[in-house]
């Protein structure tokens, strides 16, 4: 086992080269980028999602409404005519473009091995103290919709086992079918029209994770609080994650009941109660359980960035979305490292996971 974890930890480092590879080549022929960005605030014209930029971006915009003395320059940017060409050089300097791309990329690297993430263009902050601010909705929305998918699907599955082709399990795959297909953003406004004062019922908050007194509340208060703002959200999230669990725990549950070892036990006088969860139950699961991390890991970075806008919770999810449209490049390769480091570590723990609940899975004859 410890040769495939090294196998398997060896293998990480030219999977996060190549995808931070592929990205920066793909970032190079994007079009526009910061120094543009700030091109495009000297001249009125900037429609990023940020409304204006703070730090190095100011200075330096401060600067080029000063030195940009006018006349016909040409410029391999876009809207830098009149603009000094000392300025232009300037603003290369500050965002690192004064280097050649090779040497940009492998300087990243380096720095990202020590997880050394650089300071945000536009936002005056470090982006790991960025990312850790964030980090606490993003948690939120995934490890609560987790939890009550597998709350929920798992005992739905497998009363749907037990009950298959009967009417229950018939209207109940309907409704998980219908739910999954909704997106979950249509569902969240339906939730807001309905419950959050959109036109019938004032019950849930609209905003936030936590109301504006939440320093001056009690313990006790606070988890009301927070379980009174997150309840919709996670509810709108959690519609669409129901199918896929409940027909694993369904499928797994109807596959161990048809082995012999079921029948030998029933054979023995066991009631149907005990051969259910003293036999069929651990096998059935080990799928299911060895799924969790995986699971948690995409309710956490997937489809929560219309949940987070429509909602106003300032996640991971929006903060992707802004650093993106603002070009905020530390920061949009930062989430990716961290991303893909999470979700091939994640694979590989729900790899262990499976061994650890079979014993009777071997990963050393197992080609990686």
């Amino acid at each position: 086992m410890l040769g495939y974890i090294a196998r398997r930890i060896l293998l990480m480092i030219p999977t996060i080269f190549g995808i931070m590879l592929v990205s920066f080549i793909i970032v190079q022929f994007a079009p526009g980028g910061p120094v543009e960005r700030i091109i495009a605030q000297l001249q009125g014209n900037d429609r990023g999602a940020t409304a204006g930029f703070t730090g190095g971006g100011r200075e330096i915009g401060a600067q080029g409404r000063s030195i940009g003395t006018g006349g016909d320059i040409s410029s391999r940017y876009r809207g830098a005519q009149g603009l000094d060409p000392k300025f232009i050089a300037a603003l290369e300097k500050q965002f690192g473009f004064d280097k050649p791309a090779y040497e940009r990329f492998f300087l990243l690297m380096k720095n990202y091995l020590s997880f050394d993430f650089g300071r945000s263009y536009f936002r005056d902050v470090s982006v790991l103290q960025l990312i850790k601010e964030k980090l606490p909705v993003s948690i939120s929305l995934g490890l609560w919709m987790t939890l009550l998918s597998y709350a929920i699907s798992i005992p739905l599955g497998i009363r749907k086992a037990i009950a298959d082709g009967s009417r229950f399990d018939v209207w109940t795959s309907g409704v998980v079918i219908v739910g999954y297909a909704i997106p979950s953003f249509l569902f969240a406004i339906l939730l807001i029209v309905l419950f959050a004062g959109g036109s019938f019922w004032q019950i849930f908050p609209l905003r936030g994770l936590w109301s504006e007194n939440w320093d001056s509340l009690s313990l006790l208060g606070k988890i009301k609080d927070y379980l009174w703002h997150i309840t919709l959200p996670v509810t709108a999230l959690a519609l669409g994650a129901f199918a896929t669990t409940t027909f694993l725990t369904k499928n797994s549950f109807l596959d161990e009941i048809k082995k012999q070892y079921v029948q030998t036990a029933r054979m023995k006088g066991l009631s149907e109660r005990g051969v259910l969860y003293g036999h069929v139950f651990r096998n059935a699961m080990m799928l299911v359980v060895s799924g969790f991390p995986g699971a948690f890991i995409a309710a956490f970075f997937t489809g929560s960035l219309l949940i987070e806008t429509i909602f106003s919770l300032d996640g991971l999810g929006l903060l992707s979305y802004e650093s993106i449209i603002n070009r905020d490049y530390p920061v949009v390769f930062a989430n990716l490292y961290i991303f893909a480091l999470l979700g091939l570590v994640v694979n590989l723990i729900s790899d262990l996971t499976y061994a650890w609940i079979d014993p009777r899975v071997d990963f050393e004859t197992r080609e990686v």
